[in-house]
């Protein structure tokens, strides 16, 4: 488990970079309803809708989101479509089994 210091960067990071965008171009890659990301995520199917129709959301809420398509192997940059990254498994490859996955939207 990294360390408290080093996992806080890597969510400020995840939190700047993951857009609602993001989201639902992730989606159409994989061929995803909203419903099959709240299954792989833990996020409701509402919360999903809210985030990408760009109303706030909790942190937690979009980590997990984008945790469960980073576990996918999809990797996200500013200004630019979600990409396949070969080596690329996220930081929590079960967003479901986080301390934090209570507060999840």
């Amino acid at each position: 488990m990294p360390h408290s210091a080093t996992r806080s960067t890597f969510e400020r990071i995840v939190i700047n970079q993951f857009t609602p965008l993001h989201c639902a171009q992730a989606r159409e890659m994989l061929g995803w309803d909203r419903e099959q990301l709240s299954e792989q995520s833990g996020v409701s199917v509402t919360a999903i809708e809210r985030f990408e129709a760009q109303a706030p959301v909790r942190d937690v809420t979009r980590l997990a989101l984008a945790y469960s398509l980073e576990a996918q192997g999809l990797v996200f940059f500013p200004g630019f479509s979600p990409g396949r990254g070969g080596n690329v498994r996220g930081t929590t490859p079960d967003p479901l089994g986080r301390e934090d996955f209570a507060l999840i939207e």
